[in-house]
């Protein structure tokens, strides 16, 4: 069955981006336990782009199905898991990059920050996959909590569309809300 990716995320509400997320089925990976460890002689370049020794995957179903067996320990360390392997992949950066985000309002009327990712993957951040900033106020870097201890760097034109977002708000701090958590756009000192 070949696949078919998601529609634009401008066109979906907040409900039919729930439905895609829910209609990803995505493997048990905290269930799994496997025996053997090893290397993938796998990267994942700062730019999104994924390498197997060497040579650039360029099948988007295979990152997209490569991505979904993706965690990060507590170490930082990236690892690639099946029921009955855990192979260390080499992480640049981040292992996703957000490429968009939209501005969707919830059941009460708050505001939800939602994000599509460079797998296709869509994320809505909040308490569960929260923004964090990193580097200084002149070079900032925007991350996303997506899912197993992986993160989403923000590539320049979603935190150009974020930092939009949050100077269109009344205040006086440069900050922005999804499902009911502020997020601070501005590194700490």
């Amino acid at each position: 069955m070949p696949y078919v990716p998601p529609p634009e995320l401008a066109s979906l509400s907040l409900g039919q981006l729930a439905e895609q997320v829910a209609a990803r089925k995505l493997p048990p990976l905290d269930q799994w336990s496997p025996q053997e460890v090893g290397e993938s002689e796998m990267r994942i370049a700062a730019d999104g782009r994924w390498f197997h020794q060497g040579g650039e995957i360029k099948r988007p179903a295979m990152v997209r199905a490569f991505s979904s067996l993706l965690t990060r320990d507590a170490e930082g360390q990236h690892w690639l898991v099946t029921p009955f392997q855990k192979l260390a992949i080499a992480v640049e950066d981040a292992a996703f990059i957000a490429v968009d985000v939209q501005v969707k309002l919830d059941e009460a009327g708050r505001n939800a920050l939602a994000f599509r990712l460079n797998s296709d993957d869509l994320v809505v951040c909040g308490p569960e996959h929260p923004l964090r900033v990193a580097g200084t106020a002149e070079v900032p870097a925007f991350y996303l909590a997506v899912r197993h201890g992986t993160e989403a760097r923000l590539n320049r034109s979603t935190y150009g569309q974020l930092i939009d977002h949050a100077l269109s708000l009344a205040g006086d701090d440069l900050a922005v809300e999804s499902m009911g958590a502020r997020f601070a756009l501005v590194p700490e000192a």
